[in-house]
């Protein structure tokens, strides 16, 4: 087994990270304890299915051993390493995080009740531009069982010793799909686009990452079924950009409208006005205002107090 060491700059938990991922719907995460992280996905560049076992030691490292291929090669280490630090967000620098937090009392609150919490992302956007197809005018959970039916029917299992893991099936198997119970009208034509856009190096998280903002987005946009949210998902969630300017969508809105005591909903001049204190964090500080709103209205799944969905 080969295994790498990722050493956080900043405040960062991953227990925290794996509370998240238990309550993340589209992730269907069921983790094997709140210290271990087992993670299957099909590795940018190659597609190769890796699975990935994460730790904590207790000097705030992070350990990874690639558990599945047996005999990964350096190849397939030197791919995977970037996509797990992408994943967990430790491939940004998060030693200024907490001045944000001095600046704005309200996400120094939120950073004091979900202490070392950074954004867990999709396991690539090409898996994220996925979900946003899948999930497209149907209900997350919904979307979240279809999208863990692909996972077992078309994915490659992989064996963490006690358990096994479906990885998402590959793009090289998505480009092939022609019909999946659970996707209706053009979603399976749609699925086929991203799987050869991934093929073709449009969704490889470094290039999306390196473009101006606006020019990324404009990029995904590009796809059949990919329209304003979707790409903003892929961007964020997808490649991990830290610092993109949150958009307008209701959750949002509710979630800053909840932590800054605001009559109602935030617009989008408040949101804009608002997070430019957040810079150059934004993405991380809107995953805290969402996890609060879900965990003090259950906005998603409707039990307070649980973990957050989305």
């Amino acid at each position: 087994m080969e295994t790498f060491t990722l050493v956080p700059r900043g405040p960062f938990s991953l227990a925290a990270s794996i509370g998240f991922l238990e309550g993340f719907t589209p992730a269907s995460y069921s983790g094997a304890g709140d210290s271990v992280l087992e993670l299957a996905f099909p590795v940018e560049g190659s597609w190769r299915t890796a699975g990935v076992r994460v730790r904590q030691d207790d000097d705030g490292a992070v350990a990874a051993e690639i558990v599945s291929p047996a005999e990964p090669g350096p190849d397939l280490v030197a791919e995977a390493r970037p996509q797990v630090e992408r994943i967990l967000s430790l491939d940004v620098d998060g030693s200024g995080f907490p001045a944000v937090g001095e600046r704005d009392p309200v996400v120094g609150a939120a950073q004091a009740k979900y202490p070392g919490l950074r954004p867990v992302g999709f396991w690539s956007p090409y898996e994220a531009a996925a979900w946003t197809i899948i999930g497209h005018r149907i209900r997350i959970t919904q979307a979240a069982a279809v999208k863990a039916r692909m996972a077992e029917q078309l994915g490659e299992p992989v064996s963490f010793g006690d358990r096994v893991v479906h990885a998402f099936p590959s793009p090289q198997r998505l480009a092939e799909l022609d019909t999946f119970p659970g996707l209706a009208g053009r979603k399976p034509e749609w699925l086929r686009s991203v799987a050869r856009a991934a093929l073709d190096g449009q969704l490889d998280a470094a290039r999306l990452r390196a473009m101006p903002p606006e020019e990324a987005l404009a990029d995904l946009k590009k796809l059949p079924g990919i329209g304003d949210f979707s790409a903003g998902l892929t961007l964020l969630r997808g490649a991990g950009a830290p610092d993109a300017g949150p958009g307008s969508e209701p959750r949002l809105a509710r979630a800053v409208a909840l932590a800054y005591g605001l009559p109602g909903p935030a617009t989008p001049e408040q949101i804009a006005a608002i997070s430019d204190k957040w810079r150059p964090y934004r993405t991380w500080v809107t995953l805290l205002l969402r996890v609060q709103l879900e965990y003090s209205t259950g906005d998603i799944t409707g039990r307070q107090g649980h973990a957050p969905t989305s």
